[in-house]
């Protein structure tokens, strides 16, 4: 099967995408791309679908670089591929041609970055952990240490988990209170005392606040189509022993 890959017009002239679970050589539950390697799945098989995606992105695959994601507000700048120990971080950027930044999830935010006129890239881990601790705004700051700017900086939330999927505890919402009162506008009232949080409006709104030229969704919920994407949360409710990892990358 073809590789599935998801673009925005934002992000141009930069090759780049948010790669769906189609395409790729995994079986069972990680039936497709699976990219993880802190999943359960055979780690040769994992190497065969890294493979595929270095190569719809023009890289040798050592050049397809990822971090040991950890849900921080950490952003890293990489001017080389990334070598074991990885970096323990949520955000990286680069400057160096060639070189293709990527991030892993199931339900959680990838976000790419973008700055044409610099020659700047980005991409950030952000679920709610990581987006309210800061990651998104880390990102743009190493973005800016490399000469970006942000009323020039794109930057787009590729496939994540939707309000209509994401129910969370009265403690969940209390956090986000605490934080700011204003916080409430991400949250829709569910059944009894649960919530459905809008993760990527959160996300939006912290990158706008933030102040990029251009913030925005692809629109694609991860929980609701179990054929292209990989979901913790779906994996969860099916009782399943683990899950796929989905990744999104650019590179200059």
């Amino acid at each position: 099967m073809t590789l599935e890959i998801i673009t925005s017009a934002s992000l141009r002239p930069f090759k780049h995408g948010f790669f769906t679970r189609r395409g790729g050589a995994s079986s069972g539950v990680y039936a497709g791309l699976n990219c993880g390697g802190g999943s359960s799945d055979q780690w040769d098989i994992v190497a065969i679908n890294r493979a595929r995606v270095a190569g719809a992105m023009g890289v040798d695959e050592p050049h397809l670089t990822t971090i040991h994601q950890v849900h921080s507000a950490e952003a890293v700048v990489l001017e080389e591929p990334a070598l074991p120990p990885r970096p323990r971080a949520d955000g990286l950027v680069t400057n160096t041609p060639g070189l293709a930044i990527a991030v892993l999830t199931a339900d959680c935010q990838p976000v790419l970055f973008a700055d044409a006129e610099a020659g700047v890239i980005g991409a950030a881990h952000a679920g709610w952990k990581g987006a309210m601790g800061g990651v998104l705004e880390a990102t743009l700051a190493q973005m800016e240490a490399l000469g970006a700017e942000r009323k020039r900086i794109n930057a787009v939330i590729g496939p994540s988990i939707s309000q209509r999927a994401y129910e969370v505890g009265p403690e969940f919402l209390e956090r986000f209170l605490d934080e700011d009162p204003d916080n409430r506008r991400f949250f829709a009232s569910g059944t009894g005392d649960r919530h459905q949080f809008d993760l990527p409006s959160y996300g939006l709104f912290r990158l706008r606040e933030a102040g990029v030229a251009r913030a925005e969704w692809t629109g694609h919920c991860t929980y609701s189509d179990a054929d292209r994407f990989f979901s913790y949360r779906r994996s969860v409710h099916a009782k399943e022993a683990d899950y796929g990892r989905l990744i999104s990358a650019i590179r200059l």
